[in-house]
């Protein structure tokens, strides 16, 4: 059915469990598994009069986010390699997170996008955004929405 499927993580329990399903998803149907962790830009924090508040250096807030994403896909090996489904494991650096999901996806030729969502209502997914909701809005391959 599916043979290369792509799914995103931010290492939160609930994106993890839509980890998990994909692998054995990917188990069940020999699909190839490629999973991908966003990476955010260095954040400047504006100040009045153009000055920026740097409350770490970039090089510091590269180093702390690369180790976080390390960290992720490490987890995901282990369990990938638990369930025996060969995985590969991608940390993208973009921003907006959803971009770089879609972007991954199309490079890795993948025809289903996994990913979780906390189901929230409407407004608060509206005030707080959801990179689920804007995969939904821009992917152009199907995507499964796990709860």
């Amino acid at each position: 059915m599916f043979k290369q499927i792509l799914v995103s993580t931010d290492g939160t329990k609930l994106s993890m469990k839509a980890v998990d399903k994909a692998l054995d998803m990917a188990k069940q149907s020999g699909a190839a598994l490629t999973v991908v962790t966003v990476v955010p830009p260095y954040p400047a924090t504006p100040t009045g009069d153009g000055y920026v508040l740097e409350p770490m250096s970039g090089d510091a807030w590269e180093k702390l986010m690369k180790k976080n994403a390390d960290r992720i896909l490490a987890v995901v090996a282990k369990r990938a390699q638990a369930k025996q489904v060969q995985a590969s494991l991608l940390a993208v650096n973009n921003d907006p997170p959803y971009v770089g999901i879609l972007a991954a996806a199309k490079k890795q030729k993948c025809d289903l996008i996994i990913m979780a969502s906390h189901g929230r209502s409407s407004l608060s997914a509206l005030l707080l955004g959801s990179e689920t909701m804007k995969v939904l809005a821009h992917s152009t391959i199907p995507v499964l929405v796990y709860r």
